[in-house]
């Protein structure tokens, strides 16, 4: 079906820079013609909404009943949103995750988003997907004006845009919303995969760093609730005695003072991950980040424990932990171990302090026998990693095809009228295309409050 796609016989050229020639018949026509501005302001009804949030995956409820990111002390200036209201991001900061959205439910969003309404469905839908292309190619950058980089609303309206007619409107989203479910499809059984082979060899560490490599060593209660019985060379010890925090070194920076930054050769890590790339660094070392806050500390849907290696940059919601005599890969493991919610504070923001970090009892044996174990579970997680690399790069390939196929049909590249006709009849409602799999905390959009003013 996909290799029979073919380009439309006649061509011409749009005017518009970014996208060069469209199917003839297709019209340009500026945004303004096809939706209009809408703002409604919720007041003081704001606890009659659910609040909306715009996210990689499209418009989300939140949850607020176990919340999870930051919420503002008062919802009065959020705005109104109904089903079919196109939301727009219309300033460029890097933690934006997404532009635009499409929103299926009533609520409210923060109003430092735009709102769009398009009276006829099709084209809605259409609009929708002609923008997701251009966000996924950062294409609304030309756009952006000023210090604080924004699209005003204005320039937005007078923006070009490309529309087919609408019947042919209704047959690529038709055609796109199968092939995405086909493809999500596809991705959630290689993510199912993934989830397995790392449980598998999370099992083979988890085993290892708690028992070492001997099935038959002789055990000693640790004198410790939940370690339980340990093999009976080993030390019970705490934190604070097998590494230094270095938390005093590490320097928070705002979305903006990182997007004003240009060379971008260094890793930025929160408490989870890598969240961008800056000018400079503030360590250059081998180093263990262990999360200080948010909700992965609870759920556990990223690791805690990561290692960071070379000349980075650590912002204030991570832990910064140096090993004293140990290895650093085996207590890493050790680390990412542990039950964290014993020493958690808060409900609404999950936070592990300093002093209850370092407090943590854990049990190690000799560094001699650290790294032996070290090198007995690589080998055997060996294949397990292959497996699970290739995958990702499976997953990969796959969200790199939708965004490609998607950028083709909606600008007029690859004509998809006859493949549409041949698809099996089933449901035509339009729900969304997802980008990056399913939302997350991380996923939320934080809106700096100098943005949303």
């Amino acid at each position: 079906m996909i290799t029979d796609l073919k380009p439309y016989s006649a061509m011409k050229d749009s005017a518009i820079e970014w996208l060069g020639e469209v199917p003839e018949h297709w019209k340009v026509v500026p945004n303004r013609a096809v939706m209009r501005l809408k703002k409604q302001v919720v007041g003081e009804r704001a606890n009659d909404y659910t609040l909306l949030s715009l996210t990689k995956r499209g418009i989300i409820a939140r949850d607020m009943e176990n919340p999870e990111g930051k919420f503002p002390a008062s919802f009065d200036t959020y705005q109104v949103v109904e089903p079919g209201d196109l939301i727009f991001c219309l300033f460029d900061i890097d933690e934006t995750p997404r532009a635009v959205g499409i929103s299926s439910m009533n609520g409210m969003i923060t109003g430092a988003y735009t709102r769009f309404v398009c009276p006829d469905e099709q084209t809605r839908q259409f609009i929708y997907l002609l923008y997701l292309f251009l966000d996924n190619g950062k294409r609304l950058k030309p756009l952006y004006s000023g210090l604080r980089k924004v699209i005003t609303k204005s320039k937005f309206l007078s923006a070009k845009l490309v529309l087919p007619p609408a019947p042919e409107q209704t047959v690529i989203v038709r055609y796109l919303d199968y092939m995405d479910k086909r493809i999500r499809k596809y991705i959630r059984a290689k993510q199912k995969l993934i989830k397995m082979l790392e449980e598998q060899k999370q099992a083979i560490i988890h085993r290892a760093v708690t028992r070492g490599l001997d099935p038959d060593v002789p055990l000693k209660p640790s004198g410790v609730e939940w370690l339980g019985d340990v093999p009976e060379h080993w030390e019970v010890t705490r934190v604070k005695a097998e590494f230094s925090c270095l938390n005093s070194q590490r320097i928070p920076l705002s979305g903006s003072e990182r997007g004003a930054m240009t060379s971008r050769l260094y890793d930025y890590y929160g408490a989870s991950s890598v969240i961008d790339k800056v000018d400079n660094y503030i360590f250059d070392d081998e180093l263990l980040l262990i999360a200080e806050d948010g909700a992965n500390l609870v759920l556990r849907n990223l690791p805690l424990a990561i290692i960071a290696r070379g000349k980075f940059w650590v912002n204030n919601h991570a832990h910064i932990l140096k090993p004293k005599r140990g290895n650093l890969e085996y207590l890493a493991a050790v680390m990412e171990a542990l039950n964290y919610r014993p020493w958690i504070s808060g409900a609404a923001q999950p936070k592990l302090t300093k002093d209850r970090l370092m407090n943590i009892a854990i049990v190690v044996p000799s560094r001699a026998e650290q790294n032996r174990i070290i090198g007995a579970v690589g080998d055997e997680t060996a294949a397990l990693r292959t497996v699970g690399d290739r995958t990702h790069r499976e997953i990969e390939l796959l969200r790199e095809y939708r965004t490609r196929l998607i950028a083709d049909v909606v600008t007029g590249k690859l004509d998809v009228r006859e493949a549409a006709a041949n698809l099996p009849e089933e449901t035509n409602e339009f729900d969304g295309f997802m980008a990056n799999g399913d939302a997350t905390a991380d996923d939320l959009i934080t809106i700096p409050e100098e943005v949303e003013t």
